[in-house]
């Protein structure tokens, strides 16, 4: 199945955790953060992504306890410059403010700093 289609299918499919992660995520209500939920980046479908602090935020069930599969694409989402953040489930259902505090914190970490502006005769000005 092509990873657009699968994404697609996933987002109509959510767990419970992921349903509480994204009432939080979406529509810039994260401090107006913007997320993407479901989306491929490379050969990976990652749950939700921040693209402009290189953010990602995966919801884990049992079936990623010591997954070599999750270990593998962790290290080449690492390599393309994203922070991978794992929650349990159930931290994501009994423990949100915790969770969202840890994601908030990941922002603010790899949040690019504001340009410097360029010296008063450098920024493209006419001459007078």
């Amino acid at each position: 199945m092509e990873s657009r289609t699968f994404a697609k299918q996933l987002r109509r499919n959510m767990t419970d955790a992921e349903h509480r992660l994204w009432k939080h995520l979406r529509a810039h209500r994260l401090d107006g953060q913007k997320f993407r939920r479901q989306q491929p980046i490379g050969p990976c479908i990652v749950y939700f992504v921040h693209f402009g602090a290189r953010v990602v935020v995966e919801a884990d069930g049992g079936q990623h306890v010591q997954s070599p599969h999750d270990t593998a694409r962790d290290a080449w989402l690492m390599r393309q410059g994203f922070r991978v953040l794992r929650f349990w489930n159930d931290d994501i259902l009994l423990h949100t403010d915790a969770v969202l505090e840890s994601i908030w914190k990941a922002l603010r970490e790899r949040a690019p700093s504001p340009p410097t502006p360029l010296p008063q005769g450098e920024r493209g000005e006419q001459p007078h």
